[in-house]
């Protein structure tokens, strides 16, 4: 019952102000019991959808791990107990295509439903977004994408090129101009610096005021054959398409391929993703004059439609 409504039964004399109180303070309780409810089934949500991801079980319980420490010193703080700080600044390593911006993006909807970041949403940036080629331009280019990312997360790729330059470089600028924000901003931005492990290695010996700032740091491991492969059939599920027999086989064998050759430009879930989008263009090209197809038809995915990722 809204309160318009108490307020007119208690001036007709339907009820006292008394009763009228009661039922305002019970509507609040409920009205607050349901915010609650609510905020706890959007974070089951996304700890399904995070746990819905395929392989990736260590970062996983990583990511629980840090959620369950936000979680415990927030309800530590309630109760006037002394807490820990909450330092939520990471370091996301490991070859492209393994998750990692997902992740970030999962991260981000969790710590604002848990109140810790006001909008949850992702900005990512590599070097080009906050070096500038003339003095005094980069600590304004960097500020301008940290107060974009401000109430939510800052996804830097390949953060070790910031140090490329060395001393004279622009990039030590956007790096101290980050250092100040995350000072000022402590409490509703969070930055995960990523990209590939040794560089990032390197580049945080070289700077070892960072390693501090980010004390959450994650390897993300490579996909086995098995994992790209489901990650292949859940792409095109998606996409209302399916793999026959032959298919399987030959999209089975062409990953196990590109793994055994451990390629620098191998790209895991990228790389299966330009297979599946090459298939899928090739099935189209040998559907696309046949008649009266079906919708088995529209949907199969033949061996003749998988090919490696480089070629027609």
């Amino acid at each position: 019952m809204n309160q318009e409504r108490v307020f007119s039964l208690v001036e007709n004399g339907d009820i006292t102000v008394s009763e009228a109180l009661s039922i305002i303070r019970k509507s609040a309780s409920e009205g607050k019991i349901s915010l609650e409810m609510s905020k706890e089934n959007k974070i089951a949500e996304i700890q399904q959808e995070l746990n819905r991801l395929i392989g990736l079980e260590s970062v996983k319980q990583l990511i629980h791990e840090i959620y369950a420490f936000v979680e415990i010193q927030q309800k530590r703080v309630q109760m006037q107990l002394a807490s820990e700080p909450v330092v939520l600044h990471m370091i996301f390593s490991g070859n492209p295509g393994v998750g990692k911006t997902t992740v970030a993006r999962l991260i981000g909807k969790l710590f604002m439903e848990m109140g810790v970041l006001s909008k949850g949403h992702l900005v990512e940036v590599e070097r080009a977004d906050l070096v500038a080629e003339y003095i005094g331009q980069t600590a304004q280019k960097t500020r301008e994408q940290l107060r974009k990312a401000t109430g939510g997360i800052l996804f830097i790729d390949e953060a070790y090129s910031l140090a490329r330059g060395g001393e004279k470089d622009f990039g030590k600028e956007a790096i101290d101009t980050m250092v100040k924000t995350m000072e000022d901003q402590r409490n509703n931005l969070i930055i995960i610096l990523a990209g590939y492990s040794e560089p990032m290695k390197e580049f945080l010996e070289t700077n070892p005021g960072l390693s501090s700032r980010f004390p959450i740091q994650i390897e993300f491991p490579d996909y086995s054959s098995f994992e790209l492969f489901k990650i292949a059939e859940l792409m095109l599920q998606e996409r209302d398409y399916q793999l026959n027999k032959g298919a399987r086989r030959k999209l089975y064998r062409i990953i196990e391929e590109l793994k055994a050759a451990e390629t620098t430009n191998f790209g895991n879930a990228r790389t299966v993703r330009n297979i599946i989008e090459k298939a899928i263009r090739r099935q189209a090209v040998r559907l696309v004059n046949m008649k009266n197809l079906s919708r088995t038809d529209l949907m199969e995915i033949t061996e003749e439609d998988i090919q490696g990722e480089v070629g027609p």
